[in-house]
C-alpha cells in the first residue's frame, strides 16, 4: 500500500544525493519482504523498513564458508533470523533524516518504535562519515548522530565503501593517461567491444517505458544480477521499476546496450545535484560476459558526466576491488546497530570484525594495477550489481 501523502512532498532530508522520487518509489514499492514506515512526526520524519533480517547477511565471505563446511552448522544461517527495524533505505546511499536533527529524541523515537514493533535489532544504515558528496553540515550532523548512538549503547560498524569518481578531467583518454600502464592496456583491451555495441539513451518518463513488456524485459536483465550476486539482501519489485521508469520527475536516464539488435543490458543512472548517480544494472548472459559490458558501461558512464561536465560519478557499493581497478575512490559509511537480546550482544561484541568486510579486507585507497587479486577480479567479472 502506498504511503499517503508522498514522501517527496512533505519535508527536505539531509544527506540525500538521490531524486526524492526514487524514495517515493522506495516507499510506495518495497522491496520483496520490506514493511516501509515512517518515524517521527509529519514534517520531520525519517523513512525506515522492517525486515526479518538474516544476521550473517554481512559476515566476511571466509567465516560464511566455514559454517556451511560444518555439517552441524550449515543450518545456523537460515536460524539466525530477527526481525528488525532498519532507518534508512536500500534505494538512498545515505540514511536519510531531516536536517537539524535532535539525535536524543530521535534515537528514543526508535528504541520506542522497536519495541512497539517487536524487533530485536536496530540499524540505522550508511551514515556518512566525512563524505566527499555531502556538505560540511551534514557531515558534522552525522558524526554528532555517530557519538549519540555510541554513548546509547549502539555498536558502530564499518559500512560497505561506496566508489565514486571525481570528474576532474576533460576526456576519458585523460582519465585513462592517469592509470599506469599495465592496467591502461588491460581496459583497452576490454573495451574493444565498444565497437559491436550500439548504446541508446532514454530519460525517465520515456513513451517507450509504458509498454509493459519492454519494462519486464528490463526488470529481468535486473534479476540475472540480482540471481547471480554473493548477497541477496533487497530484491526489487516490478512495480518498483515501473514507477521509476515512467517518471518524468525522477531526473533518471536508462543507458539501453545492444549487440546485433538484441538487448545484452541497461544502467539506470539519475542525474542530480550535480552528479551521476548509478543505480541498478540489468544484465543478458551470456552475451553481457562477452561483450565486456561492466567495463563498457563503467566509461560510458564517465563520458556521459564528462559530457554534461557533472562533478561526480557516483558508482555504488559492490565489487570494491574492481572498481578500485578502474579508477574509483572510496568513502565509508557506518552503521549503529543495537541488539536489545543480551546474548546477541555478546555475539556481536565479540565478532564485530567480521561484520566489516569491506573495511577490513581492502585498503581500497592503496589499490593499485599490480595487486594480482584485483587483476584476477577484474578478468573474471562480466557483471557490475550497483
Amino acid at each position: 500500500m502506498a504511503l499517503n501523502p508522498p514522501f517527496s512532498g512533505t519535508q527536505s532530508l539531509a544527506n540525500l544525493i538521490e531524486p526524492l522520487s526514487l524514495i517515493d518509489s522506495f516507499l510506495d514499492h518495497p522491496p520483496v519482504g520490506f514493511t516501509p514506515l515512517m518515524i517521527g512526526p509529519p514534517g520531520r520524519s525519517v523513512p525506515a523498513f522492517l525486515m526479518s533480517f538474516p544476521l550473517l547477511t554481512s559476515l566476511d565471505d571466509s567465516k560464511k564458508k566455514l559454517l556451511r563446511s560444518v555439517p552441524l552448522l550449515r543450518g545456523l544461517e537460515g536460524l539466525l533470523q530477527v526481525p528488525a527495524l532498519f532507518v534508512g533505505t536500500t534505494v538512498s546511499e545515505y540514511t536519510l533524516y531531516p536536517p537539524a536533527l535532535d539525535p536524543e529524541r530521535f534515537i528514543n523515537d526508535l528504541l520506542e518504535t522497536s519495541k512497539a514493533k517487536g524487533c530485536h535489532l536496530i540499524v540505522i544504515k550508511d551514515i556518512p562519515c566525512d563524505s566527499p558528496l555531502l556538505s560540511d553540515e551534514e557531515n558534522r550532523s552525522a558524526s554528532e548522530l555517530l557519538a549519540r548512538c555510541a554513548d546509547r549503547g549502539f555498536f558502530l560498524l564499518w559500512g560497505q565503501a561506496l566508489a565514486y569518481v571525481k570528474i576532474d578531467f576533460d576526456s576519458v583518454e585523460t582519465f585513462l593517461q592517469r592509470q599506469s600502464s599495465s592496467r591502461r592496456k588491460n581496459l583497452r583491451r576490454k573495451l574493444k567491444s565498444r565497437a559491436s555495441i550500439e548504446v541508446e539513451e532514454a530519460r525517465t518518463g520515456d513513451e517507450r517505458f509504458d509498454d509493459a513488456a519492454f519494462v519486464e524485459t528490463l526488470f529481468d536483465l535486473y534479476l540475472n544480477v540480482y540471481h547471480q550476486s554473493e548477497i541477496h539482501f533487497d530484491q526489487l519489485t516490478l512495480p518498483f521499476f515501473q514507477s521509476l521508469l515512467r517518471s518524468r520527475e525522477a531526473s533518471g536516464v536508462v543507458f539501453l546496450y545492444r549487440c546485433g539488435g538484441k538487448i545484452i543490458g541497461f544502467n539506470l543512472c539519475f542525474v542530480h545535484s550535480g552528479n551521476l548517480i548509478d543505480k541498478y544494472v540489468g544484465f543478458l548472459y551470456p552475451e553481457a560476459r562477452e561483450a565486456n559490458l561492466y567495463f563498457v558501461s563503467w566509461f560510458h558512464n564517465l563520458e556521459f558526466a564528462v559530457r554534461y561536465r557533472l562533478n561526480f560519478y557516483v558508482a555504488g557499493w559492490t565489487d570494491p576491488e574492481v572498481k578500485a581497478f578502474l579508477g574509483a575512490a572510496f568513502t565509508f559509511t557506518r552503521h549503529a546497530v543495537y541488539l536489545h537480546n543480551p546474548f546477541l550482544r555478546g555475539i556481536l561484541k565479540r565478532f564485530k570484525r567480521s561484520f566489516e568486510a569491506d573495511h577490513n579486507r581492502i585498503a581500497v585507497e592503496r589499490h593499485d594495477s599490480s595487486n594480482p587479486a584485483a587483476e584476477a577480479s577484474v578478468n573474471g567479472r562480466g557483471d557490475r550489481p550497483a
